[in-house]
């Protein structure tokens, strides 16, 4: 099976919206399409409460015409319009579909950031994990999200083997950044974030990149805007991954980035899987 998993930040941007930016994230829409996977997972969508509204279903649906959409928005009391995650996954499967909760602190648990497929023989999930925030104002929350995700995580592997995607919002090794010794304290690669992604593996999960790369270095899949020269330095982050329950681990195929030319930002990331 071939799944992906993108931060796609703004679903609307990349559907409708006029920019260059816009237009780089449309290319990179049609290209996923091509390679035709059984699923797709969407972070960031910055949809509304109520969701894709009817040019975007289309718009959707034309670009993804044998697929079914389910999406999980940002509701009150969290802030409109803000992270969000959406799955198209193809029509002749039949997941059962689920939003959970994990108790998370604060509006997490109403910021759209998890969907679990529910399949005969596994779950596939995905997350957009909280950011610590600008000087890490959110830093002792995410603390609790990575524990109680964790906790989340390895219930769902008690019943099935787990498949998880997603921005986990941190650099697990200082391998998975370009330039770990002037990012100690940035959000994203503290100590206490990655911990708290050690202590997810230590659940029973696998990195599948780690798993098939090994210790390969220059591979990030994600390159900050704010710095033009960025993506051109190769100066990027890895913080999207696909996991594993460990007892699978050796049915990867594939788990490796997508190229996504000259947008800056998340790249895609692909998994293909013999379940």
């Amino acid at each position: 099976m071939k799944f992906i998993s993108w931060n796609i930040d703004s679903l609307n941007s990349a559907l409708t919206g006029t920019s260059e930016r816009s237009a780089l994230s449309r290319k990179v829409m049609n290209a996923i399409a091509e390679m035709n996977p059984e699923v797709v997972a969407l972070q960031e969508t910055k949809l509304p409460s109520e969701g894709p509204n009817k040019k975007q279903l289309e718009i959707l649906y034309d670009i993804f015409p044998k697929h079914e959409i389910v999406w999980n928005c940002s509701v009150e009391p969290a802030r409109k319009g803000y992270a969000g995650t959406m799955f198209l996954y193809k029509n002749s499967l039949d997941p059962i579909v689920s939003f959970p909760k994990i108790g998370a602190p604060g509006t997490m648990d109403y910021e759209g950031r998890i969907i679990t497929l529910e399949f005969d023989g596994f779950f596939l999930t995905q997350v957009y994990t909280p950011n610590a925030g600008e000087g890490l104002g959110r830093l002792r929350e995410r603390q609790i999200w990575d524990i109680k995700y964790a906790d989340y995580l390895e219930t769902l592997d008690k019943a099935k083997c787990v498949v998880a995607a997603g921005d986990f919002n941190v650099a697990h090794r200082e391998i998975d950044l370009a330039h770990p010794d002037r990012n100690r304290k940035t959000a994203g690669f503290t100590d206490e974030e990655r911990e708290g992604f050690t202590n997810l593996l230590k659940r029973g999960f696998t990195d599948t990149f780690r798993y098939i790369h090994g210790d390969v270095t220059g591979v990030y899949s994600w390159w900050p805007q704010r710095a033009k020269t960025s993506k051109i330095n190769n100066s990027g982050w890895r913080i999207d991954y696909w996991l594993v329950s460990d007892r699978i681990a050796d049915k990867v195929l594939k788990s490796e980035m997508i190229d996504s030319g000259p947008r800056q930002d998340h790249t895609p990331i692909l998994l293909e899987i013999d379940l």
